[in-house]
Protein backbone atom coordinates (compact mmCIF):
# COMPACT_ATOMS: atom_id res chain seq x y z
CA UNK A 1 0.00 0.00 0.00
CA UNK A 2 1.40 3.25 -1.01
CA UNK A 3 2.02 6.52 0.93
CA UNK A 4 -0.71 8.21 -1.25
CA UNK A 5 -3.26 5.35 -0.33
CA UNK A 6 -2.64 5.76 2.71
CA UNK A 7 -3.35 9.36 2.85
CA UNK A 8 -6.38 9.66 0.96
CA UNK A 9 -7.43 6.67 3.54
CA UNK A 10 -6.77 9.75 6.19
CA UNK A 11 -8.63 12.35 4.16
CA UNK A 12 -11.49 9.93 3.81
CA UNK A 13 -11.73 9.08 7.41
CA UNK A 14 -11.34 12.51 8.66
CA UNK A 15 -14.02 13.34 6.18
CA UNK A 16 -16.36 10.76 6.84
CA UNK A 17 -15.49 12.28 10.83
CA UNK A 18 -16.34 15.55 9.92
CA UNK A 19 -19.14 14.80 8.43
CA UNK A 20 -21.15 12.29 11.35
CA UNK A 21 -19.93 15.54 13.50
CA UNK A 22 -21.75 18.18 11.73
CA UNK A 23 -25.11 16.50 10.97
CA UNK A 24 -28.35 17.63 12.44
CA UNK A 25 -32.09 17.01 12.77
CA UNK A 26 -33.31 19.86 10.52
CA UNK A 27 -36.99 20.81 11.57
CA UNK A 28 -38.99 23.58 9.05
CA UNK A 29 -40.72 26.84 10.62
CA UNK A 30 -43.92 25.43 9.98
CA UNK A 31 -43.19 21.98 11.75
CA UNK A 32 -41.93 24.14 14.54
CA UNK A 33 -44.72 26.36 15.20
CA UNK A 34 -47.27 22.91 14.80
CA UNK A 35 -44.80 21.17 17.61
CA UNK A 36 -45.15 24.32 20.03
CA UNK A 37 -48.83 24.22 19.65
CA UNK A 38 -49.36 20.82 20.23
CA UNK A 39 -46.53 20.89 23.37
CA UNK A 40 -48.74 23.89 24.49
CA UNK A 41 -51.86 22.13 24.52
CA UNK A 42 -50.63 19.19 26.54
CA UNK A 43 -49.25 21.86 28.88
CA UNK A 44 -45.58 20.75 27.97
CA UNK A 45 -44.35 24.12 26.80
CA UNK A 46 -41.17 23.46 28.18
CA UNK A 47 -40.10 20.35 26.67
CA UNK A 48 -38.10 19.49 23.97
CA UNK A 49 -38.67 17.09 21.19
CA UNK A 50 -37.35 13.71 21.45
CA UNK A 51 -36.33 11.87 18.23
CA UNK A 52 -35.76 8.20 18.11
CA UNK A 53 -36.33 5.48 16.23
CA UNK A 54 -37.64 1.57 17.38
CA UNK A 55 -38.27 -1.49 15.27
CA UNK A 56 -41.64 -2.44 13.51
CA UNK A 57 -43.56 -0.77 10.32
CA UNK A 58 -43.90 -1.80 6.86
CA UNK A 59 -40.14 -1.39 6.37
CA UNK A 60 -38.34 -2.54 9.69
CA UNK A 61 -37.63 0.81 11.60
CA UNK A 62 -40.53 3.56 13.07
CA UNK A 63 -40.06 7.09 13.51
CA UNK A 64 -41.19 8.45 17.28
CA UNK A 65 -41.38 11.66 18.25
CA UNK A 66 -42.15 12.45 21.62
CA UNK A 67 -42.17 15.17 24.03
CA UNK A 68 -39.27 15.12 26.75
CA UNK A 69 -38.14 17.01 29.32
CA UNK A 70 -35.60 14.93 30.25
CA UNK A 71 -31.61 14.52 28.31
CA UNK A 72 -29.45 11.84 28.41
CA UNK A 73 -25.74 12.24 28.78
CA UNK A 74 -24.86 11.24 25.35
CA UNK A 75 -27.71 12.43 23.51
CA UNK A 76 -27.49 14.52 20.29
CA UNK A 77 -28.94 18.53 21.11
CA UNK A 78 -29.91 20.45 18.22
CA UNK A 79 -31.94 24.17 18.38
CA UNK A 80 -33.85 24.31 14.95
CA UNK A 81 -35.79 27.33 14.64
CA UNK A 82 -36.51 27.98 18.31
CA UNK A 83 -37.43 24.74 19.65
CA UNK A 84 -34.76 21.79 21.34
CA UNK A 85 -34.37 18.58 19.52
CA UNK A 86 -32.45 15.82 20.86
CA UNK A 87 -31.75 12.25 20.22
CA UNK A 88 -30.36 9.21 21.85
CA UNK A 89 -27.17 8.48 20.08
CA UNK A 90 -28.32 4.84 18.57
CA UNK A 91 -31.19 6.38 16.68
CA UNK A 92 -28.58 9.59 15.86
CA UNK A 93 -27.19 6.69 13.51
CA UNK A 94 -30.08 6.22 11.61
CA UNK A 95 -31.70 9.80 11.71
CA UNK A 96 -28.78 11.96 11.15
CA UNK A 97 -29.34 15.22 8.71
CA UNK A 98 -33.30 14.13 8.63
CA UNK A 99 -35.66 16.61 7.87
CA UNK A 100 -39.18 17.46 9.19
CA UNK A 101 -41.68 19.36 8.00
CA UNK A 102 -45.61 20.45 8.59
CA UNK A 103 -48.50 20.14 5.57
CA UNK A 104 -51.31 21.10 7.24
CA UNK A 105 -53.02 19.49 3.51
CA UNK A 106 -56.47 17.95 4.09
CA UNK A 107 -55.29 14.46 2.30
CA UNK A 108 -51.94 14.54 3.09
CA UNK A 109 -51.43 16.19 5.64
CA UNK A 110 -48.80 15.65 8.91
CA UNK A 111 -45.52 15.47 9.45
CA UNK A 112 -43.20 14.62 6.90
CA UNK A 113 -39.42 12.80 7.36
CA UNK A 114 -37.05 13.55 4.56
CA UNK A 115 -34.17 10.94 5.38
CA UNK A 116 -31.17 10.81 3.42
CA UNK A 117 -29.81 7.62 5.05
CA UNK A 118 -32.86 5.77 4.34
CA UNK A 119 -32.63 2.88 1.55
CA UNK A 120 -36.51 2.60 1.57
CA UNK A 121 -39.48 4.08 2.97
CA UNK A 122 -43.04 2.98 2.81
CA UNK A 123 -46.16 4.59 1.43
CA UNK A 124 -47.68 6.13 4.51
CA UNK A 125 -43.71 7.30 5.61
CA UNK A 126 -43.85 6.41 9.25
CA UNK A 127 -41.09 3.58 9.13
CA UNK A 128 -38.19 3.18 6.96
CA UNK A 129 -34.89 0.59 6.38
CA UNK A 130 -31.13 1.51 6.18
Amino acid sequence: MGINNIEEQDASLEKAQSDFKDAQIFVSEKAVKRLKAVMSSEGKGDYFLRMSVDSGGCSGMNYKMDFDEHQDTFDKVFNQNGLKVICDLKSWLYLKNISIDYSDDMLNGGFKIKNPNAERTCGCGTSFSA
